[in-house]
C-alpha cells in the first residue's frame, strides 16, 4: 500500500490509540459527574460520525472499482462475492446460535415476572413501525440506486458497492484505454484517504463527546437492573470473538489476539463512538496494510458491512429470549428453532437502517407472536450501551472475514500478515 493511503502515518497512529482511551476515559468521568453538560457534548460525538460518513462513500467506490480493474481475471470478481456470502451465511447464522444457547445456558431474565400489559410500548413503537416494510424483497431493491449520483448521496453501502462493481468491471473490459482512467482512480484513492486521515485526527475529540452524552443522558446506574442481561450479552461477544473467531483465525495462520492488538485504534473508536462505520476507511486501510490485496477488501468488507453482522446477530437471539423469559413466555424448542430461522431473515432485511440492531429485534418479534414486541420497552435504556458491543463485534468478525476469504483465494500475502501482526508494537507498523 502506497504511504500516502494509510489514514494516519505511523508515528501519528502511536498517539491515536492513547488519544482515544483518555478521551473515552475523560468522556466517561464527565457524563458521571457532570450529566447536565454531557448531554450537550452530543453533537462532538454525531459530527465526527458524520465526517467519516461523508468519505466512506468515495473510499468504497474507488477502493472497489480499482481492485477489480486490477484483477487479471474478472472472474475472481464472482468467486470472491460467493465465497464471502457462504462464510457471512454460515457464521451469522453461528452467531445468531450461540447467542440463542448463551440465552438458554444463563437465563438473563427469568425471575423478572413482568406482565407484558404493565409495558410501556410507546416507546418503542417508532422501531415497529420501522421494522415494517423492510422485507428481504424490499432490501433487495434498495440496493438499485435511483441514480448513479444518488448512490453516493443515499448513504446505502450497497448501493455504492454495487456502482463500484459495473464501474470496475467496465473498466478491466476497457483494457489499455482504461489505464488512464485507472491511474485518475488510483489518484484519487490516494487524495481521499488524505481527508479521512484528516478527519482521523478528530477521532478523541468524536469518542469524547459521544462517550460522555451517553453517560450523561442514561447514567451508570439506570443500567444495574439490567446489568444481568449487559454483562451476558458482553460475555457472549467476547466468547465468539476469542474462542469461535479465534479457531477460525488459527485455521487460517494468525492469532485473534495479535489481530485485535493490530485494530487496536479503530476498536477504540467504535467503542467511542457505538458505529463500526466509523472505524470503516480505517479497517480497509489495515487490512491492505497486513498483506490482503485492495480487490478483495474493497469487496468484502464492504459486503460484510450488511450481512456479516456477528454481534447484531448474537444480540438478536440473546435480546428476543431475554424478553420471553421477562414476560414469563415458554418458547420450545420448535420456537426457538423458528425464531433464529426469522432472525436470519431479518437481519438481511434490515440491513444498512439507521440503528439496525433494535430494528432487526422488532422487525423479528413483529413474526413470532408468542414474545410480545412491547417487551422491547425493558432494553430500551440500555441498548445504547449494548451498542457497542455490537459493533465491534461486527468489525472483528468482518476482518476476520476478510483475511479468510483473501487466503482461500491466494490473495493474501502470509508473510507480510505475520510481519505485521508480530511488529513490536502491533497496529503501528512503519507504513
Amino acid at each position: 500500500m502506497h504511504p500516502s493511503t494509510a489514514p494516519l502515518s505511523s508515528s501519528h497512529q502511536r498517539f491515536l490509540y492513547l488519544q482515544v482511551l483518555v478521551a473515552v476515559t475523560a468522556g466517561i468521568l464527565v457524563g458521571a459527574l457532570f450529566p447536565s453538560v454531557a448531554t450537550l457534548l452530543k453533537p462532538l460525538g454525531d459530527g465526527f460520525v458524520k465526517l467519516i460518513k461523508m468519505v466512506i462513500a468515495p473510499v468504497i467506490f474507488l477502493t472497489v472499482s480499482t481492485g477489480i480493474a486490477g484483477m487479471a481475471d474478472l472472474k475472481q470478481t464472482g468467486r470472491v462475492a460467493g465465497k464471502a456470502m457462504l462464510y457471512f451465511l454460515c457464521f451469522s447464522t453461528l452467531a445468531l446460535a450461540v447467542g440463542m444457547v448463551v440465552a438458554n445456558i444463563v437465563r438473563p431474565g427469568a425471575g423478572m415476572h413482568i406482565h407484558p400489559q404493565s409495558l410501556d410500548t410507546a416507546s418503542v413503537e417508532q422501531f415497529v413501525q420501522a421494522a415494517h416494510g423492510h422485507s428481504f424483497t424490499d432490501f433487495l431493491l434498495q440496493i438499485i440506486p435511483s441514480t448513479t449520483a444518488g448512490a453516493f448521496t443515499s448513504g446505502e453501502i450497497l448501493q455504492v458497492l454495487l456502482v463500484a462493481i459495473l464501474f470496475g468491471i467496465s473498466l478491466a473490459q476497457m483494457g489499455q484505454a482504461g489505464e488512464s482512467v485507472l491511474n485518475l482512480f488510483r489518484s484519487l484513492t490516494e487524495m481521499v484517504f488524505g481527508v479521512v486521515r484528516l478527519v482521523m485526527y478528530l477521532a478523541p475529540v468524536g469518542a469524547f463527546g459521544a462517550m460522555a452524552f451517553t453517560v450523561g443522558k442514561f447514567g451508570l446506574g439506570s443500567i444495574v437492573h439490567l446489568l444481568g442481561l449487559v454483562l451476558t450479552f458482553y460475555f457472549t461477544a467476547a466468547i465468539f470473538v476469542l474462542v469461535i473467531l479465534g479457531v477460525v483465525a488459527r485455521l487460517a495462520g494468525f492469532s485473534i489476539l495479535r489481530l485485535l492488538a493490530f485494530l487496536k485504534e479503530e476498536l477504540l473508536i467504535v467503542l467511542g463512538t457505538s458505529s463500526s462505520e466509523s472505524a470503516l476507511p480505517g479497517l480497509i486501510s489495515k487490512l491492505e496494510q497486513a498483506g490482503c490485496k485492495p480487490g478483495i477488501v474493497g469487496l468484502v468488507v464492504p459486503m460484510g458491512y450488511s450481512f456479516n453482522l456477528d454481534g447484531t446477530n448474537i444480540y438478536m437471539t440473546l435480546a428476543a429470549l431475554f424478553i420471553a423469559q421477562a414476560t414469563d413466555v415458554h418458547l420450545g424448542f420448535g420456537e426457538q428453532l423458528a425464531l433464529l430461522l426469522v432472525a436470519m431473515v431479518s437481519s438481511k432485511g434490515a440491513a444498512g437502517v439507521t440503528g439496525a440492531g433494535f430494528i432487526t429485534l422488532a422487525a423479528t418479534l413483529s413474526v413470532v407472536p408468542s414474545v410480545p414486541v412491547g417487551g422491547m420497552a425493558l432494553i430500551l435504556g440500555i441498548d445504547r450501551f449494548m451498542s457497542e458491543c455490537r459493533s465491534l463485534t461486527n468489525l472483528v468478525g468482518n476482518a476476520v472475514a476478510t483475511i479468510v476469504v483473501a487466503r482461500w483465494e491466494n490473495a493474501l500475502d502470509t508473510e507480510q500478515l505475520q510481519k505485521t501482526l508480530h511488529a513490536p508494537k502491533a497496529g503501528t507498523p512503519t507504513v
